[in-house]
């Protein structure tokens, strides 16, 4: 969870076209990790700090969108920037350790990249503390970049030739969806199979553990179509 920052995601130069590498872009809270033990803790940390009240076992049912967005259930808007800011600077102590790697995330990241593919994380969430997660639950990505939301993680899926775009969320799905590429869904996060199947992702998973088997037949038809 993270502001939108106005940014435009830069590609690595060595990025082959998507017609020549597979690429597949990944969601990172209840796509990759399990980020709810952190959360509430960072959660229950800001109330400490702010003497404000903060539901945080509420507030880790709603993952997905920006941070601000659960904020203003808490504080006035005029506080939502300064507070904000002070949720991200709390989030490493509280947060990183506390979280844990989804079943298959590992094994899904490293599918990509053995079948010669990069695997990139786009997420709404603070693109340091991202790293900090996947540095921690050694999650091998590509490339992270953070601060993207729905429609707008399609900045950085074209900058990168993302031809696949993998998460949890309806959001997610609308982000591929933007950006063209293939919406593969994992109902492992506050949108259930039937939620995300009506925003039309393409491909419904129960999560990430049976990535890697469709993965083989997706780049198997790649390779018969030529692409």
């Amino acid at each position: 969870m993270a502001t939108m920052a106005s940014h435009t995601p830069v590609p690595d130069p060595t990025v082959a076209t998507a017609a020549q590498q597979l690429t597949v872009g990944f969601d990172l809270d209840m796509t990759l990790i399990d980020s709810r033990p952190g959360i509430k803790a960072a959660y229950q940390a800001l109330s400490a700090e702010t003497g404000t009240y903060v539901d945080a076992d509420a507030a880790i049912t709603r993952l997905g969108p920006p941070l601000e967005q659960e904020i203003r259930r808490w504080f006035p808007e005029e506080q939502v920037a300064e507070i904000s800011d002070l949720y991200r600077a709390l989030y490493p102590t509280h947060a990183i350790t506390g979280s844990l790697a989804m079943p298959g995330a590992r094994e899904a990241v490293a599918a990509v990249q053995r079948h010669g593919g990069r695997a990139i994380v786009v997420t709404a969430k603070y693109e340091p503390n991202a790293k900090l997660h996947l540095a921690h639950l050694d999650i091998g990505a590509d490339a992270v970049i953070g601060s993207l939301w729905a429609e707008a993680k399609a900045e950085a899926l074209r900058a990168h030739g993302a031809s696949v775009y993998v998460g949890d969320h309806t959001g997610d799905v609308r982000g591929a969806q933007t950006a063209d590429a293939l919406s593969v869904a994992v109902a492992t996060g506050p949108c259930d199979a039937d939620e995300l199947r009506a925003a039309g992702a393409n491909v419904l998973l129960d999560d990430l553990t049976g990535f890697p088997a469709w993965l083989e037949g997706y780049v198997a038809e790649r390779a018969r179509r030529g692409a």
